[in-house]
């Protein structure tokens, strides 16, 4: 018995040593350190095996045969107008001015989808706006496969036969809790679920162990519309959240860092006493896994924080292909520098690449009640020449074929006007696109009505988009459940098959 319990005090104290070291040698890396251990089961508390429910931690393999390994997920923060942008609608300047009720298509206003599309946060803010608003900009047909896009978005235009664009998304939330729900799948009333990114990060694991593998570059969105949550793991713990990378090659993990006032060599040195520390204690105890996967993820920890600032090395790419994502242009420098990022690390093996654009601390940039013409054309003018530059780029390199490339918004805008120059927010029908990593390209699925109020053909909630994503990253939604934690029907969502290779 006091053999036994003499054992035990031991064994707490050596974990309780190598916890302080690691809190006070390391800083917020402690954090990142954490997602490592989870891909070996192990608990930091007590360097104990995981057991029970917290062997969510422990990744999965694929299930089917994947067609992607990456995803590069572009959000558009605030609610981009499907009009203006992947599902142009003349009709609407056929009828401007006119109450939608005076038109042929009065019948959207009877819709059950009106009820059925709708839980509101506030009831009775966002009100159908029937002066119909006119199409804000030009159109054309792009490329061989003639698709419609409009002239604020030339660039991606010219890349559409790589993209299938989907016109019939819906979502429940008409307020910006729509960011949060377009991630988890659940409205923001019912709380903060895992996001699709957490869940890849679950599912699949590591590609590249020097570097995170959900990845976000970008402000995230306001705490008003989800905060921290729409790139959170929530339940799945935070080893599977995204860890937020800034575009600065000198500190670049801005949550996970030593500090500015620690030098490379003292933290080598912290490292290495803790390393050595751990070996003791492994030859006092050889037979402990979780001991030895431990060790490892310190080594790793490390080399996380050196291969990082490589990443973000512009200089080392050619002049063209800097110009290729507009790092040669003032205006779309930002964004483009992220785009850039985004398929360096694809090349290094991260799994998922979250991207934000338009955080302004509020409901976001692309929010057009006022103005739309002049804050969508600048917006779009940001973004448009990076992403094209982005899905290029992939595609000379032979990567678009094993990256998804994932574009969104949390919903649209509404056809009628709002304030004589924008328009409300529009959960009842608007539009994504997905290309490479096994999606068909050049093809329009789905559709909305003649104004663009209802998704009317193969309609698809947000939960649909990730079914997408994760089967073909070769993981079905519905194996990915935790013990005690009961998922909803609407959180698996459907692949859809039809615009699938």
């Amino acid at each position: 018995m006091t053999m036994k319990g003499t054992h035990n005090n031991k064994w707490q104290a050596l974990g309780s040593r190598r916890s302080f070291l690691s809190d006070c040698g390391m800083g917020m890396t402690g954090m990142v350190m954490g997602s490592l251990l989870a891909r070996d089961g192990i608990s930091r508390a007590n360097g104990a095996e995981v057991a029970g429910p917290a062997a969510a931690l422990i990744p999965h393999l694929p299930t089917i045969a994947p067609k992607a390994r990456s995803v590069i997920w572009l959000f558009m923060i605030g609610g981009t107008s499907q009009m203006e942008s992947f599902d142009p609608k003349p009709d609407l300047n056929r009828y401007q001015g006119k109450s939608i009720d005076e038109t042929p298509f009065k019948a959207a206003l009877d819709s059950k989808y009106l009820k059925t599309n709708l839980r509101e946060l506030s009831p009775g803010v966002h009100k159908v706006q029937p002066k119909i608003f006119p199409m804000q900009v030009g159109y054309s047909k792009r490329a061989q496969s003639g698709i419609e896009v409009s002239d604020w978005w030339p660039h991606v235009g010219s890349c559409i036969d790589d993209i299938a664009v989907v016109r019939s998304m819906w979502t429940t939330d008409n307020n910006h809790g729509a960011q949060l729900q377009f991630h988890t799948g659940r409205h923001v009333l019912d709380g903060q679920f895992p996001t699709i990114g957490s869940w890849v990060h679950y599912g699949l694991g590591s590609l590249n162990e020097n570097l995170p593998q959900f990845v976000v570059m970008g402000k995230p969105i306001a705490d008003c519309c989800g905060g921290l949550g729409a790139h959170g793991a929530n339940y799945l713990g935070p080893a599977h959240q995204g860890v937020q990378l800034a575009i600065d090659p000198k500190r670049p993990l801005p949550y996970a860092g030593p500090g500015a006032d620690v030098f490379t060599e003292e933290q080598q040195a912290q490292f290495a006493l803790i390393d050595r520390l751990n070996r003791f204690s492994a030859i006092e105890y050889p037979e402990d896994a979780a001991l030895a996967a431990r060790i490892k993820s310190y080594e790793l920890a490390f080399r996380m924080q050196m291969a990082v600032p490589e990443i973000m090395a512009f200089s080392q790419e050619s002049e063209a292909t800097q110009r290729l994502y507009g790092l040669d242009q003032g205006v779309t420098k930002p964004f483009g520098e992220q785009c850039l990022a985004a398929r360096r690390l694809v090349e290094r093996g991260v799994r998922f690449i979250q991207i934000f654009h338009g955080s302004n601390g509020g409901a976001g940039e692309w929010d057009a009640h006022g103005d739309l013409r002049n804050g969508h054309s600048r917006l779009c003018g940001q973004v448009d020449l990076p992403i094209a530059g982005l899905l290029k780029d992939l595609k000379q390199r032979g990567l678009l074929d094993e990256t998804l490339v994932v574009w969104g918004t949390e919903f649209g805008r509404t056809p009628g006007d709002q304030g004589g120059d924008g328009r409300d927010h529009h959960p009842y029908g608007f539009s994504v696109w997905l290309a490479g990593g096994g999606i068909k390209g050049g093809i329009a699925h789905g559709a909305t009505d003649e104004l663009g109020f209802h998704a009317v053909e193969n309609r698809h909630y947000v939960t649909d988009l990730h079914a997408t994503v994760l089967h073909q990253l070769g993981l079905e939604p519905e194996r990915l459940v935790i013990p005690g934690r009961q998922r909803l029907e609407i959180e698996f969502g459907h692949p859809m098959r039809q615009i699938i290779a």
